[in-house]
């Protein structure tokens, strides 16, 4: 069940979503910080503080897309995206990551390994957690290996329209490096299709900064920044469907595109295999308890049996306070023969 949503400007538009994961039409803004909160509320995890955004309204209890793809866009403007289910105003475009959401993965699901992938190619950034460690290993990670896997057989090269690109010049190739990135993640998961068939939910978030870097050498009005950004476009609406259809039309993915971020980031470099895991349940962090997908079955188990044993208690009482001694009883009957007899 994927959700894809996209940003045009500093704006969040969804290109695929499911029928259960209901977004509304609308033009209510939403803030950059909180875009982990709505992620985390499309997966079904609780969050700290209630989401107070009209755009996404509850969905079902019990079915919930198995991935999320969130790539987010710097340096673009607008994205001629024209598939799309719904789109929204991105204010305060403050610097986020979905390290929290990765951690509650990681914290429920650690027993079935969930694929937990962080990439941002332009500063050579990657955390890998449970399956993607196995799936995504021959995955370029340094811009040295994605700039050798150009020039391999099933390149982006081969098949993309370069126009004034020059795969020479070293901001082109930043650039083409990372829609190389995105073609080799759906090539990777189209060889491993048994990840969209377990019950643990795939958490993935990518950073493409190759429009940003184009911008600042050749200029936003320039024809490469122009043919780029229709590249772009066109890339991610086929890799969003891509993934939507891997999934079997289970997956939520989100790419956000700022111009700018407001406030620069300042990352911890650990990774999240490193989180202390917090055995308390009476911890001070108001974690929520483990969830396990078999507690719909457990559960529809229990209610039914529930009412089924009530009802025959009522059906049984009913029956046993209308009864007739001396017809419906075999004790009183049998009495009553041997009273005669005698």
């Amino acid at each position: 069940l994927t959700v894809l949503a996209s940003v045009q400007g500093d704006s969040l538009t969804i290109l695929q979503a499911p029928e259960y994961v209901s977004f509304q039409k609308g033009d209510w803004p939403i803030s950059g910080e909180k875009i982990p909160d709505m992620v985390a509320l499309t997966m079904g995890f609780s969050v700290q503080e209630d989401l107070s955004w009209p755009g996404l309204r509850a969905g079902q209890l019990f079915q919930r897309p198995r991935a999320n793809v969130l790539v987010v866009v710097r340096g673009v403007d607008s994205l001629a995206l024209p598939q799309n289910v719904a789109s929204y105003p991105l204010e305060n475009p403050v610097p986020f990551n979905l390290d929290s959401v990765a951690e509650t993965v990681h914290s429920l699901f650690a027993e079935d390994t969930p694929v937990v992938l962080q990439l941002a190619p332009s500063e050579e950034r990657l955390y890998m957690l449970g399956k993607a460690n196995a799936v995504f290993e021959d995955l370029p990670v340094t811009l040295q290996q994605i700039r050798s896997r150009l020039s391999q057989d099933g390149s982006v090269l081969a098949s993309l329209p370069l126009n004034s690109l020059n795969r020479n010049a070293e901001a082109d190739l930043l650039f083409l490096s990372e829609v190389q990135v995105l073609h080799d993640i759906t090539a990777l998961l189209q060889r491993h299709r048994h990840l969209a068939q377990d019950h643990s939910p795939d958490l993935y978030s990518l950073e493409l900064s190759g429009l940003e870097e184009l911008g600042r050498r050749y200029g936003q009005d320039s024809p490469q920044y122009r043919d780029a950004t229709a590249i772009l476009a066109n890339v991610l609406q086929k890799f969003g469907e891509d993934v939507f259809g891997l999934y079997g039309d289970s997956a939520v993915v989100e790419v956000v595109t700022v111009k700018s971020f407001e406030a620069p980031l300042t990352r911890k470099s650990r990774s999240i295999l490193e989180s202390k895991q917090i055995s308390n349940p009476g911890s001070p962090y108001n974690l929520a308890y483990k969830y396990n997908f078999n507690y719909a079955v457990i559960f529809n188990i229990v209610l039914w049996l529930m009412i089924i044993l009530a009802l025959a208690v009522i059906v049984i009482s009913y029956n046993l306070w209308n009864m007739d001694p001396g017809y419906d009883s075999i004790i009183y009957r049998m009495t009553n023969q041997k009273i005669r007899l005698d």
